[in-house]
């Protein structure tokens, strides 16, 4: 690889014209290719098989009526006053105009919906009234038929006297009375069968009051349990409109919701603010913002002040601006076949700046010592992308495998972030390798500066440490960083995950004032609601669904933190009953966590058995993708480190070493784990980093910190610890080659690590909440990793360990590959001029006496 690099760079070098002008033709085909093919970007973030999907599933096959998703517009009075006549009258036509949208199945109104709740309520105050009324009517209607039979019973006790006086009489005056006896009986009789038919007159109507109380105490009880569901504020000064798309929320197009937005921000309704909610207007955040552009001239500042040369500090900044442009477009050309979520794209920039500056800053600081050292400028260039490009290649690469390795989790929006942002990398490392040197062959020797060219040749000896560290500093180092970053570390012990709402977005943002306006207005639990799915164990009658419903909703209203329950209705087949739940809580709640999980796990008795529950909505959603990442992380955590331990014991020839070097990954980011929940979960600094009401982390955060970090952490070591490698492979001390190999490479590795902390730092200030831990995690991993980690703690640990932190088994030895990652066999074969006798490692002057090179009598198991 390091002779394949070497010919690639002296190509570049003589043929610099071509070479830019091929990645500037490679620049224009990605973007005709980005114009013709770039499909829309998603800001939702979804994952298939989860229970929430396979309930909207349920939903879409049985009853597609309620399987559409809601979105959320607040309407509310600036003057903190009810609404107006005619305002009312504004809120209808905006949402009729919302209505005629593409995606869009209806709008409706807080207002009606309200009135129709109130409504209802009303009829059912009448109604029991009405029911009171017929029951007094009933029970005077049975005192007075009681009245009758006891008359009609004591008429005929009396006629009974008479007859039994009748018959002892005998002749004609028997004959006379009997004829009159018989006609007062005929008389009674029928006025018994007129209070029989008046009795099973009354019984039917004991019968059907008795029904109608049934129905209307089933609908007050219904009515009972939503009573704490309101559309319009007790004010009356805010008003909720919702808005049902013909897909679920999160496949609804971006270009519906934009377009809802944009009318929101349009609307025209005196004295009324119109608010989406985040739901609706969650936006594509910009790739390159204040932030991003400030964290930029950072990192040139830096280059600058390291190089000391405009034109030197341009080279990294232009070839990573080129390499993100390129990989940018030719990933986004894609977007019309695979789904996009808001945040891949802006993961590919932060990552290709980053890595695009630093790759090409170490090519060209070889470049820089190899001519000040009186090399020629095509074999300098060369040489540079041989060896420091060699370890570019391999750093690299390290980087894109963990990206790759997201692919192994089964989460497509995961798996297509780690690949976009592996094709960044790749094309940085394509452009340190192949247009950075085109870039330094125009250049030429101006990349020196005057003095630096009128020394070249003389560039005196370079004092190197001749001494180890104090094993006291060692061991208070070691101990005193990693008690340092266990503490940061504690907060992390807490994480809880989850998707941003509207309370962390921008303060000035709509979806920020909507999700206020809903909590301070109708209740947490309003910005979360939940869609419970009944499935019954057999389709019902008409006549059993509302009865059924109020058992099933009295058995979700009996869940601590359930505020309400309102039923939507039953599917066409009977056999699912839908409802709304509106928790407590807010969706990112622990409360509304643990109720979804209670509510799923609850069966609740009708008749015929048991019927089971699902949830889903936005809220359950987000949960579902925040348990299934958490799920997936320490698999992935597994494959990276055990990753990281082979690829350092290739490239070490060393156990001790890629043991360290893992732990001090492990320390890096479980300390950035810990500054993110401090941070962003707990509010600690929460004015400085924009952080104004804290929620969970960002669910897919810790997976994508652990990837970049991974081979970020595996570049610092790469840089570091192979110069250590380097000066005990040519005589020094276990104990003194720490101390030169951390010499020769710190300066460079504070440059790249201040350049990346640059970069990432300037995402923290984006208007995305979404972006806004992204950036914090990365930078400050980066910085823990890089001068707590890699340049104070790895340091003290080799020098402890010594020289078994090089025993490798001389088995192992002959089977493992050499990797000669920093091109060591080619700088021999290509020596500087005036440095052909002798090499050092660092141009040092000759060793000291004091390092006992190997006291072991065996030379270092690793092939130099």
């Amino acid at each position: 690889m390091a002779g394949l690099l070497y010919r690639l760079g002296r190509f570049s070098a003589r043929r610099h014209w071509l070479v830019i002008i091929a990645w500037v033709v490679i620049m224009g085909i990605a973007g005709v290719t980005y114009t013709l093919f770039a499909g829309t970007i998603s800001s939702s973030i979804t994952i298939p098989n989860t229970k929430t999907s396979q309930v909207q599933d349920e939903l879409a096959d049985k009853f597609p009526s309620a399987n559409g998703g809601n979105g959320t517009i607040v309407f509310e009075t600036k003057n903190g006053k009810a609404f107006t006549d005619t305002q009312k009258s504004d809120v209808a036509d905006f949402l009729k105009g919302i209505e005629k949208l593409d995606g869009v199945k209806g709008a409706t109104s807080g207002f009606d919906t309200q009135k129709q709740l109130d409504d209802g309520r009303q009829k059912i105050t009448d109604g029991q009234a009405q029911i009171a009324d017929q029951e007094s009517q009933i029970t005077d209607g049975q005192t007075q038929i009681d009245s009758g039979k006891q008359q009609i019973a004591a008429a005929q006790k009396q006629l009974d006297a008479q007859k039994q006086q009748v018959a002892a009489l005998t002749g004609a005056a028997q004959s006379a009375a009997q004829a009159q006896l018989d006609a007062a009986q005929q008389q009674l009789d029928a006025q018994q069968q007129t209070i029989d038919a008046s009795q099973q007159k009354l019984d039917d109507g004991k019968t059907k009051l008795a029904d109608a109380k049934q129905t209307l105490d089933e609908n007050a009880r219904l009515l009972d349990l939503s009573k704490d569901i309101r559309f319009v504020s007790s004010n009356g000064s805010a008003v909720i409109g919702t808005v049902q798309f013909t897909k679920s929320t999160f496949e609804v197009p971006a270009d519906t919701k934009t377009a809802i937005a944009d009318k929101a921000d349009d609307a025209d309704i005196s004295g009324v603010s119109v608010y989406v909610s985040n739901d609706i207007a969650q936006g594509v955040p910009s790739i390159l913002g204040p932030g991003e552009i400030g964290g930029v001239i950072i990192a040139a500042l830096v280059l600058f002040l390291m190089l000391r040369t405009i034109i030197g500090a341009a080279v990294p900044l232009v070839s990573a601006v080129l390499g993100v442009g390129v990989a940018s477009l030719a990933a986004l050309s894609f977007s019309s076949l695979v789904e996009f979520i808001s945040v891949t794209p802006v993961l590919g920039v932060m990552l290709g700046l980053a890595v695009g500056i630093d790759y090409s800053l170490f090519i060209l600081n070889r470049h820089r010592t190899q001519l000040k050292q009186g090399m020629q400028v095509h074999e300098s260039i060369g040489l540079a992308n041989g060896t420091s490009g060699n370890a570019v290649v391999f750093a690299g690469a390290t980087v894109i495998v963990a990206l790759l390795a997201l692919n192994i989790t089964g989460i497509p929006f995961l798996g297509l972030m780690g690949t976009v942002g592996a094709v960044a990398v790749f094309f940085a490392i394509l452009i340190a390798t192949s247009f950075t040197p085109a870039l330094l062959s125009l250049i030429g020797m101006r990349i020196l500066r005057k003095k630096e060219r009128a020394k070249i040749g003389n560039t005196d000896s370079t004092r190197v440490p001749n001494k180890p560290m104090s094993t006291w500093r060692a061991v208070i180092t070691l101990v005193a960083g990693v008690a340092v970053l266990g503490t940061i570390a504690l907060p992390a012990t807490q994480m809880r995950l989850g998707l941003p709402t509207g309370a962390s977005e921008s303060v000035d943002s709509s979806q920020y004032k909507a999700y206020k306006a809903l909590d301070e207005e109708f209740g947490a639990g309003q910005n979360g609601p939940l869609l419970v799915v009944a499935t019954l164990p057999k389709a019902i009658s008409k006549d059993d669904v509302t009865a059924t419903e109020v058992t099933i909703g009295e058995a979700l209203a009996k869940n601590d933190d359930v505020k309400a329950v309102l039923p939507i209705g039953a599917s066409k087949d009977r056999d699912i009953i839908a409802f709304q739940v509106k928790p407590a809580g807010g969706p990112d709640s622990v409360s509304t966590e643990t109720l979804v999980k209670d509510l799923r796990a609850q069966d609740v008795t009708v008749d015929g058995g048991k019927a089971t529950l699902g949830v889903a909505g936005n809220a359950s959603a987000n949960i579902d993708v925040s348990e299934k990442l958490a799920d997936v992380l320490p698999l992935y955590l597994v494959v990276v480190v055990g990753l990281s331990l082979i690829i350092l014991i290739i490239v070490f020839r060393s156990f001790l070493v890629p043991i360290t070097a893992t732990a001090g990954f492990i320390l890096s980011v479980m300390a950035s784990f810990g500054g993110l929940t401090a941070i962003y979960q707990w509010g600690w600094l929460g004015s400085v980093f924009g952080v104004h009401d804290p929620a969970p982390i960002l669910s897919f955060l810790p997976i994508i910190e652990i990837g970049i970090l991974f081979g970020l952490a595996m570049d610092y070591q790469l840089f570091l610890v192979s110069g250590m490698r380097e000066a005990y492979a040519h005589g020094a001390s276990a104990k003194v080659a720490v101390q030169r190999g951390l010499h020769a490479g710190r300066a460079v590795v504070t440059a790249a690590a201040i350049i990346m902390i640059s970069v990432f730092a300037g995402f923290i200030f984006s208007d995305s909440s979404t972006i806004k831990p992204i950036g914090f995690g990365l930078a400050f991993g980066v910085l823990v990793d890089a001068f707590v980690v890699r340049m104070l703690l790895i340091p003290a640990a080799m020098h402890l360990l010594g020289k078994s932190a090089w025993w490798f088994p001389k088995w192992l030895d002959r089977i493992v590959p050499d990797v000669d990652v920093e091109g060591a066999k080619l700088e021999r074969s290509h020596p500087v001029a005036g440095h052909e006798s002798t090499h050092t490692g660092s141009h040092a002057l000759p060793v000291e006496p004091d390092a006992h090179a190997h006291e072991s009598g065996h030379p270092p198991a690793h092939r130099a």
